[in-house]
């Protein structure tokens, strides 16, 4: 997730800063949707259910 982000602001700022013009719109966009993928990740990786252990491999006491 960190990659998308990193990704996205680097392609921001050359994009808006050191590419050359006919190049500025494609960095900059490519660099929103960077950023744009990492916030969709983050969100799915925040919202995940956590999985209930299996009951069938448990081992009892008596054993």
């Amino acid at each position: 997730m960190m990659l998308f982000y990193a990704t996205g602001v680097m392609g921001i700022i050359i994009g808006l800063s050191v590419a050359p013009p006919s190049m500025t719109m494609m960095l900059t966009f490519m660099g929103v949707i960077n950023v744009g993928l990492g916030a969709f990740f983050t969100f799915i990786f925040l919202t995940q259910i956590q999985k209930s252990p299996d009951k069938r491999k448990k081992k009892r006491k008596g054993d």
